[in-house]
C-alpha cells in the first residue's frame, strides 16, 4: 500500500505529539524509539537541573531529561504520572519526560512555519517551527538541540563535578 493510497502523500511528516505544560509539541516520529513510565530515577549528584536523573529500562541506562526544566516552565503540579519519550542518540539512551504523550500526527509540510519571532528565547534555541493546526500551533522540537547538555555542562556546578570526578579539586 502506498502512501497516497493511504491518504498520505510524500510531502507529510510524521510526529508524535507531546503535552508539556499545556503546549503541545511534536517530536519526528523517526526519532521516537518508545513510551515508558519513567520508575526508579536516581539522582545525579551537581547535575545540571535539566536532568532528572537515571533510570533502567530492560537493562540499559537511561539519562532523563526534564522537558520542563529544559523549556524554561514550572515544575509539575500533581495530576497523573510523567510519561518519558525514549530517543537513542550517538549510542546513548534518553528519556524525554513530558506530562503526556499524544496522537501520531501526519502534517502536510506545507503548513510548517519557522520559529514566530516572539516565541521566547529559551524555547527558539530547542525548537526547529511551528505547525499550524485548526486546534492551535504544535512546536516542533529538535531532538539534537533539546538532548544538547553541552551548553549546561559549562555551568559552574557542572565543571566542579566533573574536576572532581577526574580527581582534581580546582
Amino acid at each position: 500500500m502506498s502512501a497516497e493510497d493511504n491518504g498520505h502523500d510524500q510531502a507529510t511528516e510524521v510526529f508524535v505529539t507531546l503535552v508539556t505544560g499545556g503546549q503541545l509539541f511534536g517530536l519526528l516520529l523517526e526519532r521516537v524509539r518508545d513510551v515508558f513510565v519513567p520508575r526508579g530515577l536516581s539522582q545525579v549528584p551537581l547535575a545540571p537541573p535539566e536532568v532528572a536523573g537515571l533510570l533502567n529500562l530492560r537493562g540499559r541506562i537511561v539519562t532523563a531529561i526534564d522537558l520542563r526544566r529544559r523549556l524554561g516552565l514550572p515544575p509539575r503540579e500533581g495530576g497523573g504520572a510523567p510519561v518519558a519519550v525514549g530517543i537513542e542518540e550517538r549510542g546513548e539512551l534518553y528519556g524525554l519526560i513530558v506530562d503526556r504523550v499524544g496522537d501520531v500526527l501526519w502534517l502536510k509540510r506545507s503548513s510548517y512555519e519557522a520559529n514566530p519571532v516572539n516565541l521566547d528565547q529559551r524555547w527558539t534555541k530547542l525548537c526547529a517551527g511551528v505547525h499550524r493546526l485548526d486546534q492551535g500551533l504544535m512546536v516542533v522540537l529538535d531532538v539534537d538541540k533539546v538532548l544538547d547538555l553541552s551548553e549546561l555542562a559549562s555551568l559552574p556546578n557542572c565543571r566542579r563535578a566533573r574536576r572532581k570526578s577526574e580527581g582534581r579539586n580546582e
